[in-house]
């Protein structure tokens, strides 16, 4: 065989290869294009995603608009506020600054804030890091809505929940928790000398070549910033405004989906901090009793289709994200979205699943299966963890009810595998000496129910009132400066609009006496002599706060 001979069939085969490899990137492209237009509309807020595969973008493109009022289509190119994700830029600040021997993530935080009542306990920066700090999260308090309008400083900011009741004992539980990363932002501008947006930017943004990120502001001008939106009762709105000196080091960063593929190559090339250091951020922690939790610090680990994934998601005031890494498969997919509607966690797992050629079923793949079949599964099931679920049938639809929370429905696509909406969490029913089971697989987890007798719990009855009782509910109850509610009537329904929050419907139970169905919630008026209405009480969550009305 002559050389130019092994040298033709050698460009041959490249040439191949090189149409193989386009064929299969091609396909990729329309499968996840197809899959993604199924669950977003073109009429809707934007969503921007990028997958990419050995740290180079394999797929990139957006879907709904940038901006529905100036009818802008979602490109690539556009801006997102990415929410918590920023926790991740936090997390590995501290652990730079612990690189360069300027703390340790072992040290009490009254070492950096000396003042801070930590009401007798010991708490420490790694405490803060992985949300075991047993801190209160100030974006749970009333307080948080009132606020949202105003700039704060770090130190102000710590000032509204600083003196709130420790909620457990340091290092005993997790509980996700925002006030721990302003503790750390401050911090980092203690340690570093420096402001959190100034360090972040000189330490990551400029050295990554992070152009179109950015400590988030309302005032300055974003080329190409999206949008933010939130839903309406009859489609959108604009997002209620929010100060970004608020979500600070918990929250504030804005970013693209092609500047955060450099984010994670750097991690994954350990760029700015050893691999030593990133290994304590992306593999859990323990409680002290040595219980594991999936945080670490800045990253849950999780898992997809039995593929390992370390991950984050965001969401604030108009925009939602979530980013995806699997470090075995080294596969990266970032989702955002201006809206804080969106599902973006449930879509960016189903394109991680289409990636590794597995792919969730969806709900339009159900089966039909007799009445019969499905009675079998019918009942209450209590989990390991104490959860109590309580599956029921009503027009041949199962449905599944976590006690204090709603409905969903469940498909089958077998006799025993029935999926929720989306796909990436499942149920397998089974038998065990005669008694009912089942096996509910969600993030990577898989939980064991075991059938128990056990009634549904009685769904509260509304009744019908008058429209002239409704319309005697109508005005404004402000509840505190800055907060209020406002009581509506629309086709003859009662609904209530909090300040920086959507609307909802209330339901009666009887005159005066309402409550919520979307969340566990109650609204009681009360009536001046005359039979006027004057204040309304909201109970939640072991609150009662009053509102007197004002309009």
């Amino acid at each position: 065989m002559t050389i130019n001979t092994q040298l033709t069939k050698l460009i041959l085969f490249c040439f191949a290869l090189f149409l193989s490899v386009a064929g299969v990137a091609q396909n990729l492209k329309e499968q996840l294009d197809t899959y993604i237009s199924s669950q977003h509309s073109s009429n809707t807020p934007g969503l921007s995603v990028l997958v990419a595969q050995d740290g180079k973008a394999i797929y990139a493109n957006g879907f709904g608009m940038a901006s529905l009022e100036l009818d802008v289509k979602t490109e690539p190119k556009h801006v997102f506020e990415i929410g918590s994700i920023t926790k991740q830029f936090t997390a590995v600040a501290i652990l730079m600054l612990e690189e360069q021997g300027k703390l340790s993530v072992d040290d009490e935080i009254t070492k950096f804030i000396p003042d801070y009542p930590t009401q007798g306990k010991t708490i420490t920066v790694h405490q803060l890091l992985n949300h075991t700090s047993g801190i209160k999260s100030y974006t749970n308090l009333p307080s948080f809505l009132v606020m949202a309008r105003k700039d704060m400083t770090p130190t102000e900011l710590i000032d509204t929940f600083k003196n709130e009741p420790m909620e457990f004992d340091p290092g005993t539980q997790f509980n996700y928790n925002n006030s721990g990363y302003i503790l750390l932002g401050h911090i980092i501008e203690v340690v570093s000398g420096t402001t959190y947006e100034k360090f972040i930017t000189t330490n990551i943004f400029d050295k990554l070549n992070m152009l179109n990120s950015s400590y988030g502001s309302m005032t300055t001008l974003i080329p190409n910033r999206a949008s933010g939106y939130s839903q309406a009762e009859n489609g959108y709105k604009n997002a209620e405004y929010l100060s970004l000196t608020l979500p600070y080091a918990a929250g504030s960063i804005m970013s693209t989906t092609a500047d955060l593929l450099k984010w994670q190559n750097a991690i994954s090339a350990n760029t700015l901090i050893k691999r030593s250091s990133l290994e304590k951020a992306i593999n859990g922690s323990t409680l002290d009793n040595g219980d594991k939790i999936d945080y670490g610090y800045g990253w849950y680990t999780g898992s997809i289709r039995d593929s390992k994934t370390v991950e984050h998601s965001g969401g604030i005031f108009g925009y939602t994200s979530n980013g995806i890494f699997l470090p075995n498969e080294n596969i990266y997919i970032i989702g955002l979205s201006n809206c804080d509607c969106g599902n973006v966690s449930g879509i960016t797992k189903n394109i991680a699943a289409i990636v590794l050629g597995k792919p969730f079923l969806m709900k339009e793949n159900a089966i039909t299966l007799k009445t019969e079949k499905l009675k079998k599964w019918v009942g209450a099931y209590e989990f390991i963890d104490g959860v109590i679920r309580h599956i029921t049938l009503e027009n041949n639809q199962l449905s599944s009810l976590r006690e204090g929370s709603r409905s969903l429905e469940i498909y089958p696509m077998t006799e025993t595998n029935f999926i929720f909406d989306g796909g990436d969490t499942e149920y397998d029913f089974y038998a065990e000496n005669g008694n009912r089971m089942v096996t509910m697989k969600v993030n990577g987890k898989t939980l064991t129910g075991k059938g128990i007798d056990k009634a549904v719990p009685t769904e509260r009855q509304d009744i019908k009132l008058a429209p002239e009782v409704l319309e005697s509910y109508v005005g404004v109850f402000q509840i505190q400066p800055g907060f209020s509610i406002t009581i509506s009537v629309k086709d003859n329904k009662l609904f209530a609009l909090p300040t920086g929050q959507g609307e909802v419907e209330l339901y009666a139970e009887e005159k005066d006496k309402f409550f919520l169905k979307v969340v566990t919630a109650d609204v009681h008026f009360t009536r001046d002599a005359n039979g006027k209405v004057e204040s309304l009480t909201l109970f939640q969550s072991g609150q009662e706060l009053l509102g007197k009305k004002v309009d």
